[in-house]
């Protein structure tokens, strides 16, 4: 694939999306392009994470460790970012992820993606607005939950109450 095509799939990634022509041609430059057989493992659950994999060509599997092995959860493809938090922190991997057919990805580690954003200070700060709003958006979907689970507990202390009393 050219660095024209990947710079193509950079770009529709949300979280590059903002990134100008240069960056993201600095970014998909200095990545690693890596194919994968098919039942190959891009990496395992747990495994400590160095950065993020955009997938470029293929499919790849998602499973998750349970009380008989491991269980499938998704398939993704094209344009997928695996690992968008450890290109910013030090994480491990939530899933096992394999290739369910020929793949290819750019390996983005996250050194690479650090110096970037320190360049780019602008990246930063849109990186931040970024997930300030994702972590507002997860708050408004949880306050509900919050509100019902206060609710029940009132109520489990007004049972308390009147058994006790």
């Amino acid at each position: 694939m050219s660095l024209a095509q990947d710079i193509a799939i950079l770009k529709k990634i949300p979280m590059f999306s903002d990134f100008q022509d240069d960056q993201l041609r600095l970014l998909a430059f200095s990545a690693e392009s890596m194919d994968y057989s098919v039942g190959l493992r891009l990496f395992d659950q747990d495994e400590r994470a160095d950065g993020g994999l955009v997938i470029t060509d293929g499919l790849v599997t998602l499973s998750t460790r349970g009380e008989d092995g491991f269980e499938e959860v998704d398939k993704v493809g094209p344009g997928t970012l695996l690992g968008e938090s450890a290109l910013l922190v030090e994480t491990k991997r939530p899933c096992r992820a394999e290739a369910a057919e020929p793949v290819r990805i750019i390996r983005i580690r996250r050194a690479l993606f650090k110096r970037m954003v320190s360049e780019y200070p602008e990246l930063a700060q849109r990186l931040f607005d970024q997930r300030a709003a994702r972590f507002r958006t997860t708050m408004g979907r949880l306050k509900p939950i919050g509100d019902k689970m206060a609710e029940l507990e009132q109520l489990n202390a007004e049972r308390r109450a009147k058994e006790e009393g």
